[in-house]
């Protein structure tokens, strides 16, 4: 089964605008649900979700499972540590077994860059990519439209700022994509270390001053640091970093009265973002949160075909 033409979901950059706006109409329908008293529908009753997370998440994989089980599918979370890929097992072995236990839609996520892809290439399910290396991720780009086009009720003609590690970030070339297929428009900044060559081919503006960054943007988007994907030491200390590239209180004193702060998570405060302005009036933080469960319904409900 598939949405329209689609069976799988592996990047914004497969997406079109009246696509985009119809996960995020469908996901404004669903967040009502997590309103109720008994936060469930039986939309997807019968159908099996694996979630295959071979690396470490909080927020992906908890909405993910929720979003299905407050849909009523039956839901199947698997990790990297309770995998057979610890006894040599190949990742296509792993997913034709799980795909042989008749399962319906595959939420992967993977440290390699074109896994998901991969995987939709050899499986006859719905594969959904949570996160692939430093390429995609999909969900999350479309769960940060939500959250501004919620408060801002439209996103076409935003500027919108997103700072930190670039380069490493998937969640920045997700957000990136889709925010200007939205009409807004898109500036980027960090230490040069951490913006990738040729970026601004991409139609962004580039600029390496946080003060420039932050003056006239409707949005502003905090990344963390992606230790885990850098090859080797990209600025002289995290205290140099958070002086330079943090945004605290003090940076905001001119910023816009009705700016919206947002950070995909999991944050480090002191850092990339002072606790203030994490927890202060600017900061919807924990909407996105929030929304990530009502737009990763709809996009379950879609790509499970439910929707034909």
């Amino acid at each position: 089964m598939a949405w329209g033409k689609r069976k799988d979901l592996l990047g914004i950059e497969d997406l079109s605008r009246d696509e985009m706006e119809s996960i995020l109409d469908t996901a404004e329908s669903f967040k009502e649900v997590s309103l109720r008293e008994i936060k469930k529908v039986p939309t997807l009753r019968g159908t099996t979700i694996v979630n295959l997370f071979l690396e470490p998440s909080t927020r992906t994989r908890t909405s993910f499972e929720l979003a299905g089980k407050r849909l009523s599918a039956d839901v199947i979370n698997v990790s990297a540590a309770s995998s057979s890929l610890l006894k040599g097992e190949s990742l296509k072995d792993m997913a034709w077994n799980i795909e042989a236990m008749n399962t319906d839609i595959l939420v992967v996520r993977h440290s390699a860059a074109g896994a998901a892809q991969f995987l939709s290439r050899v499986l006859g399910c719905s594969v959904i990519n949570g996160g692939d290396g430093a390429h995609e991720h999909p969900t999350q780009a479309l769960l940060d439209l939500f959250s501004i086009r919620e408060r801002k009720k439209q996103i076409e003609g935003l500027t919108v700022t997103i700072i930190g590690d670039i380069a490493h970030s998937r969640v920045a070339l997700s957000n990136i994509l889709a925010l200007q297929k939205m009409g807004a428009h898109v500036r980027i900044a960090g230490p040069a270390t951490m913006i990738p060559l040729g970026v601004a081919s991409l139609g962004v503006e580039v600029t390496y001053d946080m003060d420039a960054a932050i003056e006239g943007a409707d949005v502003i988007m905090m990344l963390r640091i992606q230790k885990e994907r850098q090859g080797g030491h990209l600025f002289p200390s995290i205290r140099e970093y958070a002086t330079h590239f943090g945004l605290n209180q003090r940076r905001l004193r001119g910023a816009k009265k009705d700016l919206l702060i947002m950070h995909p998570g999991p944050i480090n405060r002191g850092v990339e973002i002072s606790p203030e302005v994490a927890d202060g009036p600017y900061s919807i933080i924990l909407d996105q949160v929030t929304n990530g469960v009502a737009v990763r319904m709809a996009i379950l409900f879609l790509y499970s075909g439910a929707a034909q």
